[in-house]
């Protein structure tokens, strides 16, 4: 009699440097591609509207956190990506893709230069998504050139995100840093104590070892309000989640993040994309460089000159309690046309909305669809992303 092979041992989940300040402060914590995390702290609706009013405090240290360095640094995540990378300015963050040879989304990610160009290396500092991190990391590695050098620093180094309008008054009373000349999409060192350097910022900083004394904060978020990422050294990184809770900053989980990311429109990768939809259909061309050679260029190529043939788009539903998910069918005239990619409660808005990849002449603003909620066709409609406009994203 043939016995079932035995299953195979469970693999632990990952912790990030937070796990014991998430514990002290009540944090519900729940699997995360691969990671135990916060879904939330006191409720998700109480720490959605901290991030909207005030500020709040993420640890999204599970996000990969890899360096690429060298003489052909940038050709390389040129190559690779949908951002012409060597063009970026000392400084510059930018918002990429890294692509299969379809063009269709392996994973969304962001790029920042470290160095200042004057020499003959590079420095870029990539954040991938936590669960497509260690497929990027292989990715480089295969495609990197004897003078590149990859490195992964998940296990050294922490990553908060601060976001709120009162985010940079917060980290300008603790820290005496001048943030103003930080502009949207820049990334820079700022001294860790008062005093112990530049308060405007400085570049070409070596790391992670720079974090010793400095702390690297780029300006970009994941929830339209405005907001800055804080890297650190794993060790400070609890010390510093706890002067930023003096500051009455309020902790925030993943299921905060999500609703907040809802209401601008924003991909999640596994839900918008899963190497099954592109860029243009994802209706991010503007994050599409065609200025140079990458992998997926010829497939976006044929696809931009005969138009896509969806294109994801918001859906508002202002039925009182109807509250669409992740996979709930979209239909027009009878028919079913797509399903939602995400869906939920706008705390905001206080309605259900809903991201769907819409065939193109049913993407139009204004556009009349229904959706199926829990077994009741509810009307639906059309409507311009972002969802929700915040107003302090670029001050």
């Amino acid at each position: 009699m043939n016995e079932p092979p035995p299953a195979a041992p469970a693999v632990p989940l990952r912790r990030t440097p937070l796990y014991e300040y998430h514990r002290r402060h009540g944090g519900h914590l729940v699997p995360f591609a691969g990671w135990e995390m916060p879904l939330y702290y006191t409720s998700i609706l109480a720490e959605h509207r901290a991030v909207r009013s005030s500020a709040g405090l993420f640890d999204v240290s599970h996000m990969g956190i890899l360096t690429v360095e060298g003489g052909h640094a940038g050709a390389l995540l040129a190559r690779r990506t949908t951002a012409n990378v060597p063009s970026l300015a000392p400084g510059q963050v930018r918002y990429t893709f890294l692509l299969e040879s379809s063009g269709h989304i392996v994973d969304d990610l962001l790029v920042n230069r470290l160095d200042r160009e004057e020499g003959p290396g590079q420095r870029f500092l990539t954040v991938p998504n936590a669960g497509r991190a260690d497929e990027i990391e292989e990715i480089l590695r295969h495609h990197r050139g004897p003078d590149t050098k990859i490195s992964r620093w998940n296990d050294t180094v922490a990553l908060l995100a601060l976001q709120g309008p009162q985010s940079r008054a917060v980290l300008e009373g603790l820290f005496g840093w001048s943030l103003g000349g930080l502009g949207f999409y820049r990334a820079a060192f700022f001294p860790s104590r008062p005093g112990a350097g530049d308060p405007a910022g400085a570049l070409d900083r070596p790391f992670p070892d720079a974090l010793a004394e400095t702390v690297l904060v780029s300006r970009t978020g994941y929830t339209g309000e405005l907001g800055y990422e804080l890297f650190v050294r794993g060790e400070d990184a609890d010390a510093l989640a706890e002067r930023l809770l003096a500051a009455r900053v309020v902790p925030c989980g993943l299921g905060a993040r999500d609703t907040l990311r809802l209401e601008k429109g924003y991909l999640l990768s596994g839900q918008e994309f899963h190497r099954d939809r592109t860029p243009l259909e994802a209706a991010q061309d503007r994050f599409v460089d065609f200025d140079h050679p990458f992998v997926g260029r010829p497939a976006l190529e044929k696809e931009r000159t005969d138009g896509p043939a969806v294109r994801l788009s918001g859906i508002s539903v202002d039925a009182p309690g109807a509250i669409p998910r992740h996979g709930t069918p979209v239909r027009s005239n009878g028919a079913v046309v797509a399903e939602a990619t995400s869906g939920g409660l706008s705390p905001t808005l206080g309605h259900g909305i809903a991201l769907a990849y819409l065939p193109l002449a049913l993407a139009a603003v204004g556009t009349a669809v229904t959706l199926e909620v829990r077994g009741r066709e509810l009307a639906g409609r059309v409507v311009a992303l972002p969802f929700v406009r915040a107003t302090a994203t670029r001050a």
